[in-house]
């Protein structure tokens, strides 16, 4: 029997309503409904983002439950023109969490974008806890690359899109299925975490793509990434941060290997060709916790065959850094701890550096960005936001840029 993509997504609607339904009945009936605490290390890290979030358990029932949407509406207009005013659900994400035994852990996320426009299982691994410095994960994993890829959760930022070198540089929300190890190191002052994992890794994609572009994120759309290598060899990801109570944290970060399908049936068909993406990343408070900075870098070196016209870049390189400052926190519409923020946020990717081979001058395919806000927080889970975002876009030859003005209001919770 064939099951259209169509069909199937009403499939996992159904069964999805079935089960919440479930869930909401035994809740009328249970004394026993709680939020489950989030992560238990002392000190919260980017790493611990995918345990680091609000989960309803319901009773004696084997898996707690949450998730968050994200919705908006926007206008936008580029050199003059604009097609109008539009909305937008851009996300409704559900968590499924369980204790399968002591120190053996499961989490899944199940991500709807636009609509049911595409449905996607971002992350769905297990976790067996030998010591806090020795942990193994196993299944679909997100690669901890950068800070931004494991701490995407659209309530914990009030910027309404995500940024531009996060999504498009490295590319989030990046999952692969494969094994690793994490851990923690923890001291007075200082935590230390690593994360180590082999995966699969991307296709030709990355140089063969509607873009016209090197893109990293191109490559993120081969259907069979979950239960095939490409390339036959194991990408590596890993990073290590550091995190100090009254400074903030640092994370530096690697992602590299072969790409292209070198040989097949024993048969050598081409050079093994390599990405490799470096990162960093940071984030602080200052006054009290009423200023934050956090910002993240991202650099990418691609091998590309030399029979490709220039048009793809052998190197890339983008980032972007947040400014959320308090100006109001009080009881406010009945809500006792509601914060009023002013935000801003800059960024800039350059999807092609370096120089024309025949003429020397500087290649183009550049973006800019500054994107000034107000963020709204009842509570500290929901978050309401205005954006205004001013870009910049330049050509491959560095003709008069595109200018793009968008003004855009949403909200963003968890459930």
């Amino acid at each position: 029997m064939t099951i259209s993509i169509s069909h199937f997504k009403h499939i996992v609607l159904l069964l999805l309503c079935s089960g919440i339904t479930s869930i909401a009945s035994a809740q009328k009936d249970s004394a026993h409904v709680n939020r489950q605490p989030t992560d238990t290390g002392r000190q919260k890290m980017n790493m611990d983002a995918v345990y680091n979030r609000p989960f309803l358990s319901v009773g004696k029932l084997p898996i707690a439950i949450g998730g968050y949407i994200e919705a908006n509406t926007q206008y936008a207009a580029t050199d003059g023109v604009s097609e109008g005013l539009s909305f937008q659900m851009r996300r409704t994400t559900l968590f499924f969490s369980s204790t399968i035994a002591r120190r053996i852990k499961f989490l899944s996320e199940l991500e709807f974008e636009d609509g049911t426009k595409e449905i996607n299982l971002e992350f769905a691994a297990m976790d067996l806890e030998f010591h806090p410095l020795l942990n193994l994960r196993g299944g679909i994993v997100m690669n901890p690359i950068g800070a931004f890829n494991q701490n995407h959760d659209g309530p914990r930022w009030d910027f309404i899109d995500r940024p531009v070198s996060a999504t498009t540089i490295i590319p989030s929300t990046l999952s692969n299925v494969g094994f690793g190890l994490y851990g923690k190191y923890f001291s007075r002052k200082l935590t230390i975490g690593y994360e180590a994992y082999l995966t699969n890794g991307f296709d030709d994609r990355i140089i063969a793509n509607e873009d016209n572009r090197t893109s990293l994120a191109a490559g993120k759309l081969n259907p069979e990434r979950f239960e095939e290598n490409n390339s036959g060899l194991p990408i590596f990801t890993g990073k290590i941060a550091f995190r100090n109570r009254r400074i903030g944290e640092l994370g530096l970060s690697y992602m590299g290997g072969v790409y292209n399908k070198f040989r097949e049936d024993g048969l050598v068909l081409d050079e093994k060709r390599r990405m490799r993406v470096l990162a960093v990343d940071f984030n602080t408070t200052l006054l009290k916790n009423r200023l934050t900075l956090l910002g993240e870098y991202a650099s990418v070196m691609v091998e590309v065959p030399a029979t490709y016209s220039q048009i793809f870049g052998t190197r890339q390189s983008g980032g972007f850094l947040d400014i959320v400052g308090t100006v109001l926190q009080r009881r406010m519409f009945g809500w006792d701890k509601a914060r009023l923020n002013v935000v801003l946020r800059v960024e800039a990717v350059d999807y092609n550096k370096g120089t024309f081979n025949e003429t020397g001058g500087r290649i183009g395919d550049e973006i800019w960005a500054i994107v000034p806000g107000i963020a709204f927080r009842p509570v500290g889970t929901t978050v309401l936001r205005f954006n205004y975002r001013y870009s910049e876009e330049t050509d491959l030859l560095n003709n008069d840029p595109a200018r793009t003005g968008v003004i855009q209001f949403g909200l963003s919770t968890y459930f």
